[in-house]
């Protein structure tokens, strides 16, 4: 890994995610070109599509452990290269209410300990 991905059934994002793009440029930085099966708006689809055996995907690594078990599929490497990015929007200033409070930092310190929100 990632060279394995070379001419390797991928699953991706439709163009218009932003997470293909960074995937795109992934490859084309290695020099791998993977062999595109499909290409799907719905994330929950491509990973039915994964476990089916039609092709491999990507998936943030924050939920890899989920979706190993709903999907029943085995992670075949990682990179720190391709990142995908969460935000909580909100008109106010500071955040107030309690339900997004309790999300955003719950992000910040379990998710993304890391990483800047």
């Amino acid at each position: 890994f990632p060279y394995s991905l070379d001419q390797t059934p991928v699953l991706l994002p439709t163009p218009r995610a932003v997470t293909r793009g960074s995937l795109m440029q992934w490859f084309d930085q290695l020099n791998i070109q993977p062999r595109i099966v499909g290409e799907f708006d719905d994330g929950a689809l491509l990973m039915a599509f994964g476990q089916a055996g039609i092709g491999v995907f990507s998936a943030p690594s924050v939920i890899e452990a989920e979706i190993i078990k709903q999907y029943q599929v085995a992670p075949i490497g990682q990179t720190d290269q391709v990142r995908q990015q969460f935000y909580a929007i909100s008109a106010e200033r500071r955040l107030k209410h309690p339900a997004v409070v309790a999300i955003s930092t719950a992000a910040r310190s379990n998710l993304f300990a890391s990483d800047a929100i």
